[in-house]
């Protein structure tokens, strides 16, 4: 990546497919984004340098949050860009028409755009478990998703809310695509077995997984299937922690002009700057996501992150159709 990025600023940046003139009169980028947005400063300072554009990154929640809240003011935009919202909430954002028209020049083409929404990264959500934990309590680790109602796992796995977070809503959609109509008898074991359930995947990773850096409880998170390298300790040679395979569903992550934007320009040219090659190749290390383009990926990935062959998945059309009914009674089972 950083290789990529220097020849880009010796060049110039023209050819790395996301230079715009702007505007005299708005020169400033506002991007809207979900919380874990995270993004090395020389990249975007790259960015701003060829195109003339000054980027302000708008953190706005968790994905559902984010999409929530650009729906309800979509008639004053935040912002002229949006990152983040996933697969999941996409049909939502369109169906409410805050994304306007625009699909970049060099857009992904293994990866579906969706009216708008460009596909900017690709993810599995996947139970995450604590290794080391469960050696050093000589506990066997759970394997699908069904041990987790097993009583030996009680009060030890903790998920972001399916209402508030696009993870905690993969995960719903993971045990649909499992267990079909049978699925609200899963969430109730569940919840009678101890789950904890957070607004956001900061707080369930960070905050109470065992192994997120802070002093949690928790050894099984419901996180992502590139979410182990990260889990390296100095000077070790393979992560703490593990993503079931067996137990994901794929995220695709996409980024929009906004309907309304003051500067539609710059956010035309942020979009295109994110499929560049800059910016992909920069996103496994920032944001623990899969670029969509196909770009090079750190070497340990292919060993500690590899992505499911055959991931949990659902029709759009079928998420979209049935996604507020799956919600409330998701809502039911959880606060009762």
């Amino acid at each position: 990546m950083r290789k990529t990025l220097i020849t880009c600023l010796l060049v110039g940046l023209t050819g790395c497919a996301f230079s715009s003139t702007p505007t005299a009169d708005s020169t400033t980028v506002v991007v809207a984004t979900h919380s874990s947005w995270a993004m090395d400063k020389a990249v975007i300072k790259a960015f701003e340098k060829e195109s003339g554009y000054t980027v302000r990154i708008r953190p706005q929640g968790d994905a559902g949050e984010l999409t929530n809240k650009l729906i309800l003011t979509k008639d004053a935009p935040i912002a002229d860009v949006v990152y983040g919202i996933d697969n999941t909430f996409a049909s939502r954002a369109t169906d409410a028409s805050i994304i306007a028209a625009f699909e970049p020049k060099n857009a992904p083409k293994d990866v579906a755009s969706r009216k708008g929404l460009t596909p900017i990264d690709v993810s599995d959500v996947c139970v995450n478990i604590d290794d080391t934990w469960f050696a050093a309590k000589k506990i066997p680790a759970p394997r699908t998703l069904g041990d987790l109602t097993k009583r030996r796992y009680r009060n030890l796995t903790v998920t972001p809310g399916a209402n508030t977070s696009s993870t905690g809503l993969a995960f719903l959609l993971a045990t649909i695509a499992t267990y079909g109509d049978a699925w609200p008898t899963y969430w109730t074991r569940l919840m009678a077995n101890g789950l904890k359930v957070d607004a956001g995947w900061e707080d369930a990773y960070t905050v109470d997984f065992t192994a997120g850096g802070g002093k949690g409880s928790r050894p099984i998170v419901v996180s992502y299937a590139s979410s182990p390298p990260f889990t390296v300790p100095e000077g070790g040679t393979k992560p703490t922690t593990s993503a079931l395979l067996d137990t994901c569903f794929r995220q695709v992550e996409y980024a929009g002009v906004l309907a309304g934007a003051k500067n539609p320009d710059g956010a035309k040219a942020f979009v295109e700057f994110m499929v560049s090659a800059p910016f992909q190749e920069a996103l496994p290390e920032n944001m623990y996501v899969f670029p969509s383009t196909g770009a090079t990926v750190p070497k340990d990935w292919a060993r500690w992150a590899p992505l499911p062959e055959h991931p949990l998945s659902l029709d759009a059309d079928l998420i979209a159709t049935n996604r507020d009914t799956w919600l409330a009674t998701w809502r039911d089972i959880v606060t009762s």
